[in-house]
């Protein structure tokens, strides 16, 4: 699943559509009306956490592209059929594969809450302390991946700042320390801006501390790997080095 910093080079990457008109829309999903499409003008490419955003005058295509979802930019993927494909009358195309696409209707501002996106300008950490706050008892590994605290961070992102902060991930929100948690909302931004540099130069995988690895690069020792929280999203994390901030300690 394409993370927050994956999409924002997405948007980046399209700006030249902006102010280009729709001349053909086709594609497989049943949520699209396609004959309203053509005539239509791009008034920006946007991106919200994991949603890429074109905002047209009558409504905004919202693209999750959730597991497997892929894109090509004036280029078709050979042997695949596009969940929706964009001809444009300047010129070029846009098509995205095997991806979610709804509609959002009126102002994006409204829609969305920006102060909620890791990498948006507007993002407010004292706006996810608060939230982070009023679910005391939730896993670290939980509310890392609550896109309504930290829009952007998928499941690399949230292993990645765990080990960086010595956090276990069955740590609960009630029992870190404060100082903890104020850089668990500082390094949920700025990993996901490291994020964004290191896949841009193609070497993302290579600064991987245990994300998909099996020794902790602290300790030496085997890391651990299981399926965690209310998410059940795979983890990885040291026993040794990620201090437990749990009273209970109960699995």
């Amino acid at each position: 699943m394409p993370e927050g910093p994956s999409i924002a080079i997405l948007a980046e990457s399209v700006q030249g559509f902006a102010g280009r008109t729709i001349a053909a829309a086709s594609g497989n999903s049943k949520a699209l009306p396609y004959d309203e499409l053509p005539g239509q003008p791009i008034l920006s490419l946007r991106s919200w956490g994991k949603h890429f955003l074109l905002e047209l005058p009558l409504y905004t295509l919202r693209i999750h592209f959730l597991m497997f979802g892929s894109y090509r930019i004036d280029e078709r993927k050979e042997g695949a059929r596009p969940r929706l494909s964009l001809q444009f009358a300047e010129g070029g195309e846009l098509n995205f594969y095997s991806c979610s696409i709804k509609l959002v209707e009126g102002e994006l501002e409204q829609a969305y809450d920006w102060r909620g996106d890791v990498m948006a300008d507007a993002w407010s950490p004292r706006l996810a302390l608060k939230k982070l706050r009023e679910n005391p008892e939730r896993f670290a590994c939980d509310v890392l991946l609550d896109q309504n605290i930290f829009a952007g961070v998928g499941n690399i992102i949230k292993n990645e700042v765990l080990f960086r902060l010595h956090i276990h991930p069955l740590s609960t929100v009630i029992n870190l320390p404060q100082s903890k948690l104020r850089d668990l909302v500082k390094q949920a931004r700025q990993y996901s801006f490291e994020f964004k540099i290191w896949k841009q130069a193609l070497v993302l995988k290579q600064h991987w501390q245990v994300h998909n690895r099996s020794e902790c690069p602290r300790c030496h020792i085997t890391l651990q790997r299981a399926h965690l929280g209310l998410t059940q999203r795979r983890t990885f994390w040291c026993e040794r080095c990620q201090t437990r901030y749990d009273s209970s300690l109960v699995l």
